[in-house]
């Protein structure tokens, strides 16, 4: 197979490429930028020095004859760079934020920038791999989650979906390594600012707050306004999302484990880990997998569920990859197996 990257430039595209160019299904990767062909990517990123890494202009994308198109352009550029794409049929996975929201209004107030195309969006199929494979089989347009939300959505849909909790209730609060500020140098991301230290961003206004309400909408079928809040921690990669809910009936330890065995018994990048267990970020570095751990509080009658991705992988994109091998039918894990790195 021959797989294209736009975006190649930014930490999301460096680990995609990473990716396919281990998989073993993907004979060629093409790297496409607009305003830096004919340049090597490694002069930016030596890491990948040695490598087949020359930018391609995208008006090569069509010559090249490719099986999937993945971006990872910002939000806002996919709008105006996918169309002709996705029109002609080519299979793309979107790992920006513009075609996961199905309505225009929200889009435009929670990310402050013209709506796509309608007609895209809905065509669009939301990437929850673990939740919506059925559709991503028969796609030909994925828009892949967020990184908070795969962290947020993965942990409490199986409670909402069998009613163990109350939706309004939902407080969520997600810490991020810096990676996820992206490879742009930010203020927030100075050494100087970064370092020994931790801040809070975008205090419930994060515009993947209606991304988690929606899906939680579409896949557990109730309406929920959540309390969401994100925080930056002097590492590299890495999400951490504690959840705090209301028990909406006297359940047991054993009620809940029960209800994410059944739900992921069978998910290869599900871990779920003994109740109140000590999850750490490191321990998914560098692999696809979403660790899950709960603790009930008898004395609040709350639970407190935890979860722990990559924010690079399964948060972006690991999971991408992850759905390609769902769209083509290969085996879910191919090019994704390795074991987290550590220490």
């Amino acid at each position: 197979m021959r797989a294209g990257i736009i975006g190649v430039t930014g930490y999301g595209g460096l680990e995609l490429f990473r990716l396919l160019s281990g998989h073993p299904e993907i004979k060629q990767v093409f790297l496409y930028s607009s305003s830096k062909e004919g340049t090597l990517l490694s002069e930016d990123a030596q890491h990948i020095y040695g490598y087949t890494d020359q930018l391609r202009s995208l008006e090569q994308l069509e010559s090249d004859k490719l099986d999937i198109l993945f971006s990872s352009a910002p939000s806002g550029v996919s709008t105006k760079l996918l169309p002709p794409y996705i029109e002609r049929k080519m299979k793309v996975i979107d790992l920006a934020g513009d075609y996961r929201l199905k309505n225009a209004d929200a889009y435009q107030k929670w990310y402050g920038k013209e709506a796509p195309n309608s007609l895209l969006v809905n065509e669009a199929v939301y990437g929850l791999t673990e939740w919506n494979k059925h559709e991503i089989q028969q796609a030909g347009f994925i828009a892949n989650p967020g990184c908070y939300p795969t962290a947020t959505l993965l942990a409490v849909l199986p409670l909402l979906k069998e009613g163990l909790i109350h939706a309004d209730s939902l407080i969520i609060d997600a810490k991020s390594g810096m990676s996820g500020a992206g490879a742009t140098p930010q203020k927030a991301s100075h050494f100087a600012k970064a370092n020994d230290s931790m801040s809070i961003y975008k205090m419930n206004k994060h515009q993947h707050i209606p991304e988690i309400e929606q899906t939680i909408q579409t896949l557990a079928n109730v309406e929920t306004n959540i309390t969401f809040n994100t925080h930056l921690i002097p590492m590299t990669r890495g999400i951490m999302a504690t959840i705090y809910a209301d028990l909406s009936k006297d359940i047991q330890s054993s009620d809940v484990s029960e209800v994410l065995h059944e739900c992921y018994g069978n998910k290869p990048f599900i871990r779920i880990f003994k109740e109140k267990a000590d999850l750490f970020t490191k321990q998914v570095y560098g692999s696809n997998y979403c660790d899950l751990t709960f603790g009930i509080d008898e004395r609040t009658k709350r639970i407190t569920v935890v979860s722990v991705i990559d924010n690079l992988v399964k948060g972006a994109a690991g999971q991408a990859v992850q759905n390609m091998n769902v769209i083509f039918d290969f085996d879910e894990t191919e090019g994704l197996s390795q074991s987290p790195l550590f220490p």
